[in-house]
């Protein structure tokens, strides 16, 4: 069975989905046993295969270039490749409604100064965060998600960096404590 699927993503992303002399395109075709025909005008992505389909890297690389239309750069997409990454996007206007303003305002505040406050929350929860359109996506593993979608919702919803930081490294704590815990009952045993 054949599988054929059409995604689309941003016209001024799809340079990034097909990389310098076409190297993006072609990793992902290769590592996910796949063919794109790219649409550089509407940004149309069909992803097919050939023969049979029997594991998961057509979704794969729908997720890979899905992550690549959400601003992630093809080697942070690429990470979805691998182990039990994820990706998980947050429509913002589930805070903000419509209005463009209060979008903006919420976007600046994940962003923050310089684009500290992104990096901290990709720092404490070990994930990659982008904010692109109306949307937050993250890469990450599944505990790593949810504390990082913790952290934008607090933000989102106008909580203080600092406070939504502490929750961060508290639960960073917590779970070093259950790693430690498990080994020294994988010791006694």
């Amino acid at each position: 069975m054949s599988f054929e699927k059409i995604v689309r993503i941003p016209v001024d992303r799809v340079g990034a989905l097909i990389g310098k002399s076409g190297k993006v395109k072609q990793e992902i075709e290769k590592s996910c046993s796949v063919k794109l025909n790219i649409d550089g005008e509407s940004g149309e992505i069909e992803i097919m295969t050939e023969g049979n389909v029997e594991d998961m890297q057509p979704f794969k690389a729908m997720e890979v270039i899905s992550a690549i239309g959400r601003g992630f750069s093809p080697q942070n997409a690429m990470k979805l490749m691998t182990g039990d990454y994820l990706l998980h996007v947050i429509d913002l206007r589930d805070f903000a409604g419509k209005s463009p303003q209060q979008i903006e305002r919420i976007k600046g505040r994940i962003i923050g100064e310089g684009g500290r406050a992104r990096t901290n929350m990709e720092n404490l929860t070990n994930t990659n965060i982008s904010v692109y359109g109306k949307t937050v996506s993250i890469i990450g593993e599944p505990h790593q998600i949810k504390m990082a979608i913790a952290a934008v919702t607090s933000i989102s919803n106008g909580s203080r960096h600092g406070v939504v930081y502490g929750k961060l490294e508290a639960d960073r704590r917590r779970q070093k404590m259950d790693r430690m815990q498990l080994w020294e009952k994988k010791e006694d045993v």
